[in-house]
């Protein structure tokens, strides 16, 4: 009967195992590649006494777990952080470890072998992108080389140990065509936001996490035309953004050191933006005081600004963009109801369902602020059973779309368009 791993560690004496294949290849004369330490670590497990009774099966198991340790940034994480079908690496302390694979939730057999190994990890993450996780500063945001996404919480304020989330991203940017695909929008609603989109109209996407925001404004991004110069601003960079041949610029805020100095805010980099001349704003996801600003983007100019938030919906989103301003700036709560209403144009609503899929829930348009209250125009609302449909309402403000069409004009005889001067 194979054993666990817990089970295997204990029979093997993992520890001693480990220590003797650093020593061994520690005393290595140069830099080792791959294989060569493979080929150390193997024959240390297989030398060992410890190992003479265990299956085939059970050193490899071993052979792997000394590898990856080894020789590997995430330790046995890798091969999930590299698997194309997992999309949330879950590390709950040493001993419970979830990977979400294809929309299941899965606790692996394997764990660390103590809190200081666990520690180590994420200290060797937050090192590689010049970031300390220490008692002193117990949260970590960072961003791996393959753009996913690191939060990490230290065992003095997480009360079952150190607390790693390691969130991956697809490599390749999805297409409107696959989210129709797969049911997270319908063709009708699709080809809507297109429009509005190159339109330049104003968008917020409102949702709960893991709700697919970020994916749907990836999506978006790409229906801004290629002459236009954008500016993508972000906590952690993670949107999909196509640069070739395209004028992007893209920022990443910056936490401060260990003096507290040198932070570099999403605000910071909205005002940056300002003296860029950007045609459009693109932030990744709006949490605080930086709504102020992202307000005053979009009311002086800059059409066609998108970004994200939490919200439980398109009424609750505004409410917490209200909330935001509130806490960063002393306005009455009229103005700045009626700032949000004449900056934002369109909210898109997504979801997670039960079956863990993800769907736009709501397409409204913000109309204006009357009587110090923000009014909606319905224009798409998912209904269970009936899927993502039109409400019959149109569009109220055509303002955008109209200037759109008269300021584009075909080239006679060539299909092609330009626009109008």
């Amino acid at each position: 009967m194979e054993r666990n791993w817990n089970e295997l560690k204990q029979h093997v004496r993992y520890r001693e195992l480990l220590q003797l294949c650093q020593r061994r290849l520690a005393g290595e004369p140069e830099e080792i590649n791959d294989r060569t330490a493979l080929e150390q670590i193997e024959a240390v497990v297989l030398g060992s006494p410890d190992t003479k009774n265990c299956s085939h099966e059970e050193k490899g198991m071993v052979i792997r777990r000394l590898f990856l340790h080894l020789r590997r940034t995430l330790d046995f994480l890798s091969p999930y952080a590299q698997d194309p079908n997992v999309t949330e690496i879950m590390v709950n302390g040493p001993d419970l470890v979830y990977v979400e694979r294809g929309g299941d939730m899965i606790r692996l057999e394997e764990s660390f072998d103590s809190t200081e190994e666990l520690e180590q990890l994420i200290r060797r993450i937050g090192a590689g992108v010049h970031r300390e996780i220490n008692e002193a500063n117990p949260i970590l945001d960072a961003r791996l080389e393959d753009g996913s996404r690191v939060s990490a919480v230290y065992k003095n304020i997480a009360l079952n140990g150190p607390i790693l989330t390691i969130r991956r991203f697809p490599e390749t940017t999805l297409s409107m065509e696959e989210l129709i695909r797969w049911g997270t929008i319908t063709q009708e609603a699709a080809e809507f936001l297109e429009e509005l989109v190159r339109a330049g109209y104003n968008i917020f996407l409102s949702g709960r996490t893991n709700s697919g925001k970020t994916t749907m404004l990836s999506v978006l991004m790409g229906f801004i035309p290629p002459d236009e110069r954008l500016i993508v601003i972000e906590d952690s960079a993670e949107l999909q953004v196509e640069t070739s041949g395209r004028n992007v610029v893209r920022m990443e805020t910056r936490s401060a050191n260990v003096q507290g100095r040198g932070q570099i805010t999403i605000g910071d980099l909205i005002r940056a933006s300002l003296r860029m001349r950007p045609d459009r704003i693109i932030v990744g996801e709006v949490r605080g005081a930086e709504i102020v600003d992202m307000i005053a983007a979009m009311q002086t100019g800059h059409s066609g600004s998108l970004s994200t938030g939490h919200g439980n919906s398109p009424a609750g989103m505004l409410r917490r963009m209200e909330a935001m301003f509130l806490a960063a700036a002393e306005y009455p709560v009229e103005s700045i109801r009626a700032q949000i209403a004449e900056a934002v144009d369109i909210i898109v609503h997504m979801d997670r369902l039960g079956d863990r899929s993800r769907r736009v829930m709501e397409i409204v348009e913000v109309l204006s602020c009357e009587q110090g209250e923000i009014s909606f125009n319905p224009l798409f609302q998912f209904v269970p059973g009936k899927g993502l449909n039109a409400v019959g309402n149109g569009l109220v403000h055509k303002e955008k779309l109209e200037m759109k069409q008269r300021y584009t004009t075909d080239i006679p005889g060539s299909g092609e368009k330009k626009q109008g001067i």
